[in-house]
């Protein structure tokens, strides 16, 4: 082997490039250094050879029998100098002296390999980060530009963002440091590297590398969610009955969860198992809050509200609103959390506005008949409360006289629990001394009021409007 080739094969294995690529460098910047030393448009060609370590410029030439196009045509004559074995039709190659190219050339190709050899190896390190998004890699705190954080990951540099760091951590140029991949970009200056340390996938790739049952495929991390340096809350699920996801997460005394804590600076770290059902999911995920009762306001737009017991409360909230913020980001629903008392005056609340708002219906009259209740309906007097604001509007309706509208007033009002006694007597007179209707029509009802007022057949003889009380005597 001769020593280029192991200098290639050196290189190769220092930049994690493939040594073809290399050789391939080595081709171009040596034909490049001949066309400018040559001057000419001939179309050189150049090839490595192993066995001599040295690089040959030739130029492929037709044998033809009579020359037309000197660059690329060779009459016979002259191709068996080249190649004795040389015939018409056939191709020689044309050697070109390389060792005459001089210093300049030399430094061209140099440069020439320079620039084949880094674009080689940033595409090789952006296929291989490109492919690793989400990984958890080691690397060594490099130095500090403004803030963010250049860190040594072997074969490139990463930076670590400040909008990347945890409020809660201080790493210093020299420390290990464990990062995520979370994005990979191409720049003028190469390959660009963005790892994390807030980023939930730490989280997720730590309990990984700390909990076999994980790594195994047993336990699965559904979500996690983090508010970095504070509080983070991980949903688990176990694929095996009788593994439980939150104890193989936890460990014998919490060792395991315990390793993750010092790893991310004491953040406090809340374990939950995972439900399908939503109501489930969301008792589990304000742990340690203990929950009463889940309803789901709309589920299309995932909106549900919780009922807590008045004392747990303040628990279920957190500090600052913390538990209930990232419980409904576990879950992916807006949660609306409440106290008992607080619903039950909800509740009341609506209840008493739904009495307010609704209207006593004037069937509900006792007493009345029903020829008069129809009239009263038909000219748009539905409700005793409309009755007990407007009497002037029972009057007004064609059939009804004086005292029967006085009776209608007086009904409504003891219904409606608004008045005394006396304040009711008191309305009917108002009512009675109010002119009679432009009709002057009287139903016969008035006069079976006046004439069997609180005897029990009263309403029957109204209705017939006969002129007879209930017992078929004459007035």
């Amino acid at each position: 082997m001769s020593p280029l080739y192991q200098l290639v094969e050196q290189i190769s294995r220092e930049k994690g490039v493939d040594a073809a690529i290399i050789i391939a460098a080595l081709e171009d910047a040596i034909l490049t250094a001949a066309k400018k030393y040559y001057r000419t448009e001939e179309p050189y060609q150049a090839r490595f050879n192993p066995e001599t370590g040295e690089i040959e410029v030739f130029l492929l030439k037709r044998v033809v029998s009579e020359v037309a196009d000197p660059s690329t045509e060779i009459s016979l004559k002259d191709a068996k100098r080249i190649d004795p074995k040389a015939e018409v039709g056939g191709e020689v190659e044309a050697h070109k002296p390389t060792d005459v190219l001089g210093r300049i050339a030399a430094q061209t190709a140099k440069q020439v390999i320079f620039q084949k050899v880094r674009e080689a190896e940033r595409d090789h390190i952006f296929s291989e980060y490109g492919d690793r998004i989400g990984q958890l890699v080691t690397g060594i705190v490099k130095r500090a530009e403004s803030g963010d954080l250049v860190v040594d990951l072997g074969k490139t540099e990463a930076l670590l963002p400040r909008r990347e760091q945890s409020r809660a951590e201080v790493f210093n140029p020299g420390e290990r440091i464990r990062v995520v991949i979370v994005r990979v970009s191409r720049t003028s200056r190469g390959p660009q590297v963005i790892v994390s340390r807030t980023d939930p996938s730490l989280l997720a790739r730590l309990f990984e590398m700390e909990v076999p049952e994980i790594y195994e495929g047993t336990v699965v991390v559904k979500n996690a969610v983090r508010e970095p340096g504070d509080r983070a809350k991980v949903a688990v699920y176990s694929k095996d009955k009788d593994v439980d996801p939150v104890g193989a997460c936890v460990g014998i005394k919490g060792a395991r969860v315990q390793n993750i804590i010092r790893e991310l600076r004491g953040e406090k770290i809340d374990i939950v198992e995972w439900n399908d059902d939503a109501r489930s999911f969301a008792i589990n995920a304000l742990n340690p809050a203990k929950v009463s009762r889940v309803a789901i306001v709309d589920d299309k737009e995932k909106v549900m509200e919780v009922i807590v017991e008045d004392k747990q409360l303040s628990l279920a909230i957190g500090k600052r609103g913390q538990n209930v913020r990232l419980a409904a980001r576990l879950l992916g629903w807006r949660i609306d959390i409440k106290s008992e008392e607080e619903k039950k005056r909800e509740v009341q609340s609506q209840m008493d506005a739904a009495m307010a708002t609704a209207e006593t219906d004037v069937r509900v009259l006792e007493g009345i008949g029903e020829k008069t209740l129809k009239k009263l309906i038909a000219h748009g007097v539905t409700s005793l409360e409309k009755i007990v604001a407007s009497p002037e509007a029972v009057i007004e309706v064609p059939g009804i006289g004086d005292k029967t509208a006085a009776k209608i007033v007086r009904s409504a009002r003891e219904h409606l629990g608004l008045a005394t006694a006396g304040e009711v007597e008191a309305e009917a007179r108002d009512v009675e001394r109010e002119p009679m209707a432009a009709t002057g029509e009287d139903d016969g009802e008035e006069e079976a009021l006046l004439v069997g007022e609180g005897a029990s057949g009263v309403s029957d003889g109204a209705d017939r409007g006969d002129g007879s009380d209930s017992t078929g005597g004459e007035r």
